[in-house]
Formats: structure tokens, C-alpha cells, sequence
């Protein structure tokens, strides 16, 4: 493992620190141990990503999963610091305002996309920009989400992907050309239409499709139940009970 995930406890927060490096293969610890943190009777995970010094899309995808978890029983996922490669990855995907940390005093509170809005408990000063900045973040996230959508539906049924993998190669893509993700979209989506896709998105997503599908050859292998071993005239020996 390429990374150290340490828990401690801070009052009703408790928080986690990652240092190093978050790959496919650490996703699954990476989950569990943020549900483990989250099992416990706190109101908030605050994720210190300061020291990360690469992550890809399935951390992310972990932390999205969790969050809506998390939201559903009332508490909230926060990242209170985030190195220069963790903070890329959240802006090229517009998803750095759904982990932003809640205002002292105040609480967070869902709205219809996942993503939340701080409000203070007896706070009118500063509500209407809290208000205004709301209605902004919603209204990017309803414009932008149908291609978004229809991107994957389109790299689903282009290259046999699932929603999930879909997912992966476009946050990939996004990353390897620097490009906000729903832009990128938009440029998978018009190619269908007949206009060519620039030539370093189609790069970049060629690229992208063969590592996430290299990525499930070896999750796929790594569960696959042990071959018996063969005898020397080639049959293979049963197992013995």
C-alpha cells in the first residue's frame, strides 16, 4: 500500500488524515475505514488530504458514495485540507463544494443534488448571499449534469462499460487534459453528432477506457477462486475434502 490513513477522534468530529498516495487497490481500505469512522456517534468525518500526493477516480468515487450515506443519517463529510493534487481533481470535477467544511455555529443541509448549504442557527446576516451562492451552485449542477449523463450513457454503450466505469473514464479523461468535466462531456456528446472530438480528448479517453478495464482484469482475477494444481500428465487433481 502506497498510503497511511490515520483516525483520531475530535469530539463530535472525528477526522482522517491520508498521506501519500490513494489508488485502485487502496479504495477498498479506504472505505472501510471511513465507514468505520462514520459507525461511530459523530456529526462529522473531516478528511485532512494536505500530505495526499496523488488520488484517482475510485477514492473519489468512495468519498461521493459515502457522503450521500453519511447525509442520509444526518452527518456530513468535510475535507478541511487539501493538497495541490487533491484540489485539481475536486475542481476538475465541480465537486469541491459538496465537502466543504460546515460554518461554525451552523449546520449542513441537503439539497436536491446531494450537495449542501451552510446556515447559521439564528443567522439573517450574510443569508442572502448564502441564499444567492445556493442557487448558483444548484443551477450549474442541473445545466450540467444531463451531458454529464448522457456521456456516460454514451461511453456505456459505445464500449460496454458500466455506469461506474463510465464514470472513472471521464473523471480520467478530465484529468489527463485538464479539462472541466462537464466540458469534457460536452465534447463526447456533440462527436456524436458528426463533430470530431480534439485529438488530445480522444487520446485521453482511448487511455483512460483501457486502464479502467485493465483495472477490473485484475479485480476480477484477484477474486477469482484458486485454479487446482495440475499433475504431470496434465490433469488437474481434485480438491480433497
Amino acid at each position: 500500500m502506497s498510503s497511511s490513513i490515520v483516525t483520531r477522534g475530535d469530539g463530535d468530529h472525528v477526522v482522517v488524515r491520508i498521506v501519500g498516495e490513494l489508488c485502485f487497490e487502496d479504495a477498498e481500505l479506504l472505505e472501510h475505514t471511513l465507514r468505520a469512522a462514520l459507525d461511530k456517534p459523530v456529526s462529522c468525518l473531516d478528511l485532512d488530504l494536505g500530505d495526499l500526493r496523488f488520488w484517482d477516480c475510485s477514492a473519489l468515487n468512495v468519498l461521493l458514495t459515502l457522503r450521500r450515506q453519511a447525509l442520509a443519517a444526518g452527518q456530513t463529510i468535510a475535507v478541511t485540507a487539501a493538497s495541490p493534487v487533491a484540489e485539481r481533481l475536486l475542481t476538475l470535477t465541480d465537486t469541491r463544494s459538496l465537502f466543504a467544511p460546515a460554518r461554525e455555529g451552523g449546520h449542513a443541509a441537503a439539497d436536491e443534488d446531494g450537495a449542501f448549504a451552510e446556515y447559521g442557527e439564528d443567522a439573517h446576516e450574510g443569508a442572502g448571499d448564502s441564499l444567492r451562492s445556493e442557487v448558483v451552485q444548484l443551477r450549474r449542477a442541473l445545466q450540467t449534469r444531463p451531458e454529464i449523463d448522457m456521456a456516460r450513457g454514451i461511453l456505456m454503450a459505445s464500449f460496454g462499460l458500466n455506469a461506474d466505469e463510465a464514470w472513472d473514464v471521464l473523471v480520467m479523461a478530465s484529468q489527463g487534459t485538464n479539462t472541466k468535466l462537464h466540458r469534457l462531456a460536452s465534447n463526447v456528446v456533440t462527436a456524436v453528432t458528426g463533430d470530431t472530438l480534439p485529438q488530445p480528448v480522444r487520446q485521453q479517453l482511448t487511455a483512460a477506457i483501457a486502464r479502467r478495464r485493465a483495472a477490473g482484469a485484475r479485480s476480477a482475477h484477484a477474486s477469482a477462486p484458486p485454479r487446482a494444481p495440475r499433475r504431470a500428465n496434465g490433469r488437474r487433481e481434485r480438491p480433497t475434502a
